[in-house]
C-alpha cells in the first residue's frame, strides 16, 4: 500500500510538472496610462503617436477624412521602395515633365536613380519625380495609386484613399490624422527613409549636371531631435505637416492637417509628449531569474532566465505595476539552453502591456541508465497490464 502511494504521489507530481503556477514578483503604486490633458492647436485634425506602444497621446478630430497634399509622398516612397531598388535607373517619361507645383525641373529622357528621385520627392516636394517614381514603376498613376492603396490597406487603414503619388488636389484622394501617423510609423521602420527625411540638403553629381536638394521642412532647424517627416500644402487641403522627433531614445511623430500656424502646433505637441511620457524598464534581464525543480535530470535544479529587458513608455504619471511570471513549478528533463519554459507578464490595471520568455540558462541531461522514472513507469504499466 505504501509502494502504490508513493508511486501515485510521483505521478501526480509528473503531472503538476506540466501545470503552471503564477509568481507575483512585485507591485510598485505609481503611474495610470493614459494622457487627458488637451493642448491648444491650430489644426482641423491633429496626432500625437508614440509607435512602438502605438499610443495616441493627443487627438484632435483624428479620424476626419480631409486632403493631405504632400504628406501624400510618404506613403510614394514607401511603395517606391517596396518596388525598386535604389540603383534603378529612370528615364523620364514626358508624361512627368512640366506637373504643377514643386518641382524638380526634370526634362524629357534625363536618366536619374531612384535614390536621387526619392531625394527630390521628399526634401523638395518634387512633384515631377513623384510621377516620373510611378510611370517607372507601374507604367501609370492610376496603377501606381493602386499600389498605394493596397499598401494603405495591408496597414489596416480604412480612412484613406490615394490617387496619385503627389497629393494635387483630387476628389477621392483623403486621409486621417490618425491614418497618416501610422503611414509616417511604417516609413520610420525604413532607416533608408529616416534618413532622406532627416536630410537638409543633398546633391548629386553626374558628368553632366548637378542637382542640389533642400528640405522644406522647418522643423530640422528648429526641433530639437528633428528627424522629419513631410510638408504639403495645396488652396484646398490648407498647410499639412507630419513630423518626428527622437530624444533619449523615444521617437513621436506629430501630425496635423490643415493647420495655420504648424509650426507652432509640432513644436508644443512634441515638447508636450516628450515632457509627458517616458521608457521605464520594468524588468532587468540580468535580475530576474528563477531555480525550477527538475526530475531525472543530471542536476537536480535548473535556472530559468528572461530572455530580455522589459520596457514600457508610458506617462510619468502615478501608476500601479504588477510583473509576474508564469512558469512550470516542475521540470522534467532532458531540458535544452535557450528552451522557452514560460513568460514573464507586465499589467498595469488588469491590463497586460508587455512580456518576454523565461527560457533555460543551460542544458540539463537525463541521467544515466536504469533512471528513477523510468523504473516507475515501467512498475506502472505493468500494474495496468
Amino acid at each position: 500500500m505504501k509502494q502504490k502511494n508513493t508511486v501515485i504521489f510521483l505521478a501526480l507530481a509528473i503531472i503538476g510538472a506540466l501545470l503552471f503556477s503564477l509568481l507575483t514578483i512585485y507591485a510598485s503604486a505609481e503611474g495610470t496610462r493614459a494622457l487627458n490633458k488637451q493642448i491648444d492647436v491650430s489644426a482641423h485634425a491633429a496626432t500625437l503617436y508614440e509607435p512602438t506602444t502605438k499610443q495616441f497621446l493627443f487627438t484632435k478630430n483624428a479620424d476626419v477624412r480631409l486632403p493631405m497634399a504632400s504628406t501624400t509622398k510618404i506613403m510614394t516612397a514607401i511603395v517606391a521602395l517596396e518596388n525598386a531598388n535604389l540603383s534603378d535607373l529612370v528615364t523620364i517619361d514626358e508624361r512627368a515633365v512640366g506637373i504643377e507645383g514643386s518641382s524638380a525641373y526634370l526634362k524629357i529622357g534625363d536618366t536619374l536613380s531612384i535614390e536621387e528621385l526619392l531625394y527630390a520627392l521628399m526634401l523638395q516636394s518634387a512633384n515631377d519625380a513623384a510621377e516620373a517614381i510611378a510611370y517607372h514603376i507601374s507604367g501609370s498613376v492610376d496603377a501606381f495609386a493602386e499600389l498605394m492603396n493596397e499598401k494603405a490597406l495591408s496597414l489596416g487603414l480604412e480612412n484613406t484613399n490615394f490617387e496619385n503619388p503627389h497629393g494635387l488636389d483630387s476628389e477621392n484622394h483623403y486621409t486621417t490624422a490618425r491614418d497618416l501617423s501610422i503611414i509616417a510609423a511604417c516609413a520610420l521602420e525604413n532607416s533608408l527613409l529616416r534618413t532622406v527625411s532627416s536630410t537638409y540638403k543633398k546633391t548629386f553629381k553626374t558628368e553632366s549636371r548637378q542637382r542640389t536638394y533642400v528640405n522644406h521642412n522647418k522643423l530640422l532647424l528648429r526641433t530639437d531631435g528633428a528627424i522629419g517627416l513631410k510638408t504639403g500644402f495645396t488652396k484646398k487641403s490648407g498647410r499639412c505637416l507630419v513630423g518626428a522627433a527622437q530624444r533619449d531614445g523615444l521617437t513621436l511623430i506629430s501630425v496635423t492637417l490643415d493647420a495655420p500656424n504648424d509650426w507652432n502646433d509640432h513644436a508644443v505637441m512634441l515638447d508636450y509628449g516628450f515632457s509627458s511620457i517616458e521608457t521605464v524598464t520594468l524588468i532587468k534581464k540580468d535580475e530576474l531569474y528563477y531555480d525550477i525543480p527538475v526530475i531525472n535530470g543530471r542536476s537536480s535544479t535548473l535556472r530559468v532566465e528572461c530572455e530580455s529587458d522589459v520596457e514600457l513608455v508610458m506617462p510619468k504619471q502615478d501608476r500601479e505595476i504588477k510583473i509576474y511570471a508564469k512558469l512550470p513549478s516542475i521540470l522534467i528533463a532532458p531540458i535544452h539552453e535557450g528552451d522557452a519554459l514560460g513568460a514573464v507578464y507586465a499589467t498595469i490595471n488588469g491590463e497586460t502591456v508587455a512580456q518576454a520568455r523565461l527560457i533555460a540558462a543551460k542544458d540539463v541531461y537525463t541521467k544515466p541508465k536504469n533512471r528513477f522514472l523510468s523504473n516507475i513507469f515501467k512498475r506502472l504499466t505493468n500494474k495496468e497490464n
